[in-house]
């Protein structure tokens, strides 16, 4: 733990340690292997996670260090999502687009979750120095992951609205690698929605119209 909150280089002011670097260069890879729909996405996401605890611990972020612990949780179980929707385990995953109930479900649990995380942060100032966005980023987190998990192309906006938020919270926090990293996450993730969207449009136009309520498509996994 000392170790992965040393200090690894100054740069422009901003006092970079070890455990914000790798753990956001693990998720990056993660993403990047989310994009190609790869099984090996999800244990690098959890390992991800695991580093990432160091470093929201380091930085006296309670609210942080409880929200990898459930990213670590989640990672887990979509891991194992992927693996049953793959067919034992052959690497392909079913994508699709979420129907409007279940968008509908994912945007109002959402708002209720953070409503909820916020009260907690507030009740507890300890847990966090910024209880609105805080919670925000940590239950958006958790819809982008169960949404990814069941294989909905909508995982991706998912995460553009948390990264939104998670720019400037970062680099306030003093985890300015955080910050460049979710930068860079906004870039990935628009290429990866539109790379996503485009697998979908190109197989039901193979099957001759859409088919909202069944898996569009299967791709090849290999994910982190």
């Amino acid at each position: 733990m000392h170790w992965l909150n040393s200090e690894a280089f100054t740069a422009f002011d901003q006092h970079v340690v070890w455990s914000d670097m790798i753990g956001n260069l693990l998720g990056l890879a993660a993403l990047a292997l989310g994009w190609r729909r790869a099984m090996l996405t999800w244990p690098v996401q959890l390992l991800s996670g695991v580093v990432l605890v160091a470093a929201f611990w380091g930085a006296h972020l309670g609210g942080g260090v409880g929200k990898q612990l459930v990213v670590i949780t989640v990672a887990v179980w979509g891991w194992y999502q992927w693996r049953r929707g793959s067919g034992g385990g052959s690497g392909r995953l079913a994508i699709r687009f979420a129907t409007w109930r279940e968008r509908a479900v994912l945007v109002v649990a959402t708002g209720l979750g953070t409503v909820a995380v916020a009260s907690l942060f507030l009740a507890f100032p300890k847990l966090s120095w910024n209880p609105w966005p805080d919670a925000y980023i940590f239950v958006g987190t958790l819809a982008a992951m169960y949404a990814q998990a069941r294989g909905w192309v909508e995982f991706w906006f998912a995460w553009l609205a948390v990264d939104v938020v998670g720019v400037p919270l970062n680099f306030h926090s003093g985890l300015p690698f955080s910050g460049l990293v979710y930068i860079i996450y906004f870039v990935l993730v628009i290429a990866g929605m539109y790379a996503w969207w485009q697998q979908t449009r190109r197989t039901t136009g193979e099957r001759g119209g859409p088919q909202p309520r069944q898996p569009v498509t299967t791709v090849e996994g290999a994910r982190a």
